[in-house]
């Protein structure tokens, strides 16, 4: 598997002409960030218990419209002694949800040069569908290996089992489409799920640790070697979650919890330095986290050529 940044705009389609991977290297282990598209959205889902002329503010200041606009899709590469391991696997087809942009990620793989019958291991941050649809596109798994590891939190596929969206606030048709999506996923793979309860290490410095908050199995990803780091942090962090880590997103199903999950852990990142990447940052969402009293502030990396 070829991590390296590489383009070629000769044989590039045009709506292909934007990023749609980037490589970064953590000690000895490559990491490639991946684009499954974006998930047009409407604003009120970035903080639904915010005042609107707040969340008005906010948005002009960040010079997004006030309406709706596109959320990232970000899923993660890692090779690690001798494992490919891919964090998430999009969003997949719902034609149902008409998200022509979304559920880029198998093809992206593929002009990536990567074989999905290298993949050794996937990690799920949670069952939610953007995150699982990916491997439940018409003829995805019979390209995968049939040992395929696939690790997530049990208590992530226990609330599945009878999902709760009593506090969740998201547009009409997702809750039905998100539930149908994580009970075909378990139907397909149920086999191949291994299920840890707090923390489980997946190959050599690739570590899964459950935070809940956002689910309740909702768990991130650090990878870490040579005295690097890079943590995937799923969607326990939004890109107003810097300025604004006490709102609440429509998806949470435990609000109030995802806060402090969200809060502990940008507090634990701005301490260490280590990268952030996670799956609704813009693109490709490699950063540090700094602390400025009360508030934390996303700082992206220079892009390395």
């Amino acid at each position: 598997m070829d991590l390296h940044n590489t383009s070629d705009p000769v044989a590039s389609k045009p709506e292909e002409l934007v990023p749609s991977r980037y490589a970064v290297q953590v000690g000895e282990i490559d990491v490639l960030v991946v684009s499954d598209g974006v998930l047009p959205l409407p604003t009120t889902m970035l903080a639904h218990n915010a005042a609107p002329a707040d969340r008005a503010t906010w948005l002009h200041d960040m010079f997004l419209p006030s309406d709706a606009f596109d959320w990232a899709l970000n899923a993660v590469m890692v090779r690690s002694g001798g494992k490919t391991v891919l964090i998430d696997a999009g969003l997949g087809s719902d034609p149902n949800l008409n998200l022509p942009r979304a559920g880029q990620l198998i093809k992206r793989l593929e002009a990536a040069g990567i074989d999905l019958a290298s993949v050794t291991d996937l990690v799920l941050t949670h069952m939610h569908m953007d995150h699982i649809g990916g491997l439940l596109v018409d003829g995805v798994k019979e390209r995968l290996r049939k040992d395929l590891r696939i690790h997530v939190a049990a208590a992530e596929v226990k609330f599945w089992e009878s999902p709760d969206f009593t506090r969740t606030n998201m547009p009409q048709g997702f809750p039905d489409a998100l539930r149908s999506a994580a009970k075909r996923f378990v139907k397909e793979y149920g086999s191949q799920l291994r299920q840890f309860d707090e923390k489980h290490e997946v190959a050599p410095g690739v570590v899964v640790r459950r935070t809940g908050g956002h689910t309740p199995g909702h768990s991130v990803v650090r990878v870490a070697s040579g005295g690097d780091a890079l943590t995937f942090a799923g969607d326990a962090v939004f890109a107003v979650g810097f300025d604004q880590p006490d709102w609440h997103n429509g998806f949470e199903h435990d609000p109030e919890e995802a806060a402090r999950v969200r809060i502990r852990l940008l507090r634990e990142l701005a301490q260490t330095g280590e990268m952030l990447v996670a799956t609704h940052l813009p693109f490709p969402s490699v950063g540090r986290v700094a602390v400025e009293g009360d508030a934390f502030r996303w700082v992206p990396v220079f892009w390395d050529y």
